[in-house]
């Protein structure tokens, strides 16, 4: 989106048609999905709309499933209808990234990922729909299995979701009689030897201890073996019953990638040089989540093998250099190399705590607990797309420092037409009715022999 802006943005006027084309006719900005999990901010200002944010583009909904480079033409899936060729002069790849999985028995059955608004809207209804449950049942296995969240990886995805929504369930507790946070159990996996890698290890330890006294378990160099029917087992022999597995357990690049052409690194993100020029080509970029760029600060540095890492500070960065470049492709010109220093981190773990490590030169500022959790918002808020959406966060923030969470579960949402299928479907014929026009079907059958 933001490359696509950039480049409508220095492009003159009929030189040249952008077309994006997403399966999603939004934008998610991804680091506010735990608080919008949690019910801090609301869902629908966790997303941008294309249509507004480029009306000079053509936004198509639909996936690219092939691309023919000799013949520089795309074929393009849409929501409905058959699929169609599209042609084009320059190439942006940007499909980011999915969930990193592996072969754990139950695991797609099961778990709840953490990269779409979908996910964080549905992991908010069923942890409060397991609330409910326990709330209103008398079979202690039922609700001792509806009251333990099991969160794997702790990566940001996961120790800020862990701590959002334990703040969400200890809130909402309040107004359940038979519900206490002492009845609930959270549980945070890891195969690393400690959480939030990208703070460091001072502050991922502080964070370790913060989540423990809220009564979060850690279990770090910890894997899943199973988790069928909410059965998980994992590898230090701990085995527990849960209806709520939530998987972040870090992300790969789409996998659609590989049927594109595209020179590829060796875990599957597009190759690309400083540029952000796909290796080989001259009309093809690729950044964010999956591509491969070289991280130039970083080899000054004496580290050789050093590639930018896959999160918002860098893609949104990335973005505004491919735009200039697809420009400067188009009209002649040199490409820019794209480099940036790493500005630190920021992680929220719930309503004012968390971890920041900001870099200011070669120094590394280091804060935790509230004042941590102000810079976590105040860049978040700032770096939201569009002026229309920081407005609404913030509004969303202002109000939530005078209104009391709110706690409504609207799991019908997933099936809205159940309700109304219920209600239209033929009501089954009453019992004494059903044996007349058995017993007439039987005279039926006799006067016929």
């Amino acid at each position: 989106m933001y490359a696509a802006r950039r480049i409508l943005k220095k492009m003159r006027y009929g030189e040249a048609t952008v077309t994006v084309v997403d399966p999603r006719s939004y934008m998610t900005y991804q680091p506010f999905l735990p608080e919008a999990a949690a019910g801090s901010i609301s869902p629908r200002h966790v997303v941008v709309p294309l249509r507004r944010v480029l009306p000079k583009a053509e936004v198509l909904t639909g996936r690219v499933t092939t691309i023919d480079q000799d013949r520089k033409v795309a074929t393009i899936a849409p929501l409905v209808g058959e699929a169609y060729e599209l042609p084009f002069d320059y190439l942006v790849i940007a499909m980011g990234a999915v969930s990193r999985t592996f072969p754990i028995p139950g695991l797609a059955e099961n778990g709840i990922g953490m990269k779409g608004i979908e996910e964080a809207i549905g992991l908010r209804n069923h942890v409060l729909e397991q609330l409910d449950k326990a709330d209103s049942t008398t079979d202690e296995e039922v609700r001792r299995k509806a009251l333990t969240f099991v969160f794997v990886g702790g990566g940001f995805a996961g120790a800020e979701t862990v701590g959002e929504v334990e703040d969400m369930a200890r809130d909402a507790a309040k107004y359940y009689k038979n519900v206490k946070r002492e009845d609930m159990r959270f549980i945070l996996v890891d195969v690393a030897d400690k959480i939030l890698p990208e703070v460091g290890p001072k502050l991922g330890a502080y964070g370790k201890e913060h989540l423990e006294s809220r009564g979060v378990e850690i279990y770090l160099g910890t894997s899943t073996k199973s988790c069928v029917d909410g059965h998980v087992v994992l590898s230090n022999d701990l085995e527990v019953d849960s209806n709520t597995i939530v998987w972040t357990a870090g992300v790969k690049p789409n996998p659609a990638l590989s049927r594109f052409g595209l020179p590829l690194g060796p875990r599957g993100h597009v190759d690309t040089q400083a540029t952000l020029q796909v290796q080989g080509t001259d009309y093809i970029w690729a950044a964010g989540d999956n591509a491969q760029v070289p991280d130039l600060v970083g080899r000054k540095a004496g580290n050789e093998n050093a590639w930018c890492p896959p999160n918002a500070q860098h893609a949104l960065r990335q973005a505004k250099v491919l735009g200039d470049n697809v420009i400067s492709g188009m009209r002649g010109f040199p490409q820019k190399e794209y480099s940036h220093a790493n500005k630190g981190a920021v992680a929220g773990l719930g309503l004012h705590k968390g971890v920041a490590m900001i870099v200011v030169g070669k120094t590394k500022i280091k804060l935790k607990g509230r004042l941590a959790w102000y810079m976590h918002r105040a860049y978040h808020g700032m770096a939201m797309p569009t002026f229309n959406r920081k407005i609404r966060v913030f509004a969303d923030w202002t109000l939530g420092m005078f209104l009391k969470r709110e706690i409504t579960s609207l799991g019908a949402m997933e099936n809205p037409r159940e309700e109304f299928y219920e209600a239209a479907k033929p009501a089954p014929a009453p019992a004494a009715a059903a044996d007349d026009k058995a017993k007439a079907d039987d005279k039926a059958k006799a006067k016929a022999s």
